[in-house]
Order: C-alpha cells, then structure tokens, then sequence
C-alpha cells in the first residue's frame, strides 16, 4: 500500500450520528478472553506505575493489570454508562472524535495513550494522532492494539478491504505523519484465538 491513500477508505456505511449509535452500553467482549489477557500481558511489560495513562475510544473494560496501581488513569469514550463501569478510570469524558479531533486536554498531560480494537472507527485519524502526539509528554508513547472484529456499519472501509498487513501499515502511516519515532509492529497474537496486532510509537 503507498503513502497516497484514496478518500473512500475513510468513509463508512453508516454516517448518521455515533451518539445514537453509542447510546445504548454494550457490557460485552468484543475480543476473546485470550486476547483480552495478551493485551494486559503487554501492558504490564509497557507501563509504569508512575505513568498517567488515556484510555482513548475507552469502554467498560479495562485491560490494565488488577493488581497495579497507575498515577492516574483518564478514559474517553462515547457512553458514560460504560465508562462509568471501566473500574479502574480515575476520570471519565464523553467526547466523540469523529466530530471533534481536539482532545479536551493540555499539552504534555500523559505518559502513553491506549487504543484498543477501536482504532477503526476514527474517520479522521491523522487529526486525532495529530492530538495524540500534542498532549502525550515527551518520550510518551501511543500504543494501538488492533484485531480482526468490528461493527461493519461503523467501521471505515479500509478496515474491512484492506490486507491485515496494509491494516498495520495505515496505523504506522497515522503516526508517522503526526510525528511519532520509534514506531513498531508487535505481533502477540494468541493461538486459536483472535488475533492481536500491537503498534507502537514514541513522542520524540
């Protein structure tokens, strides 16, 4: 896939309102269970306790390990009802990005920024990596964490008609057009479970 990316594999299906997509909470897995624990394995080898920690396009579960205290941890997401169930968010903001890419934050407030298994449904990407890399601090880090399940209505279509390779290769392409160093491919993927695909990038 070349850096020229056509407009058509960010539009979607469904273009009305994610409020009213959103509105209704979805207490439910949308990965496996093995994956879901990779991604905490993953976490609890990336971050520190002393990180402060968003939880970007966040929901009711966390994936952070139960048994370690980070500084403070922020959740943005699109249904309180959710958010307000993640037990381990020390702050919760309901924000869709999709009409807004600015992050109601000030510059240089966090140590990493986690997207998991939503990065999919941002239809303005390289705004919102734009904003990632404004308020994560400097050596901060994005970490995205994608899969192969998602809502075909919602999703835009380079999700569902791009190769998994070309996938990875679009998220590398957000963040290096935002300014991230350092990007890498991590493939944790579980046996006979669904897939994990980490990518990973650093602010300076």
């Amino acid at each position: 896939m070349t850096d020229e990316l056509p407009d058509h594999l960010f539009k979607r299906q469904d273009d009305s309102s994610d409020e009213a997509f959103y509105a209704v909470p979805r207490m439910v897995n949308h990965i496996d269970d093995a994956t879901i624990n990779e991604i905490t394995r993953f976490y609890r080898e990336a971050l520190s306790p002393e990180d402060e920690l968003l939880d970007l396009m966040s929901s009711w579960i966390s994936h952070l390990p139960e048994d370690v205290d980070y500084m403070k941890v922020t959740g943005l997401g699109m249904n309180l009802e959710e958010l307000n169930a993640n037990p381990r968010l020390d702050q919760v903001v309901v924000h869709n990005l999709n009409d807004t890419p600015r992050l109601p934050f000030a510059e240089a407030s966090f140590d990493t920024v986690m997207i998991v298994v939503s990065i999919q449904y941002l239809v303005r990407p390289f705004e919102v990596f734009e904003e990632i890399r404004r308020v994560l601090k400097s050596g901060g880090k994005c970490i995205v964490s994608m899969s192969h399940r998602l809502f075909p209505t919602k999703a835009i279509y380079a999700f569902q008609t791009l190769a998994p390779q070309d996938r990875i290769h679009l998220v590398q392409q957000y963040m290096h057009r935002a300014g991230l160093t350092g990007i890498e491919f991590i493939d944790r993927s579980p046996e006979k479970a669904d897939p994990l695909w980490i990518i990973q990038g650093f602010n300076g």
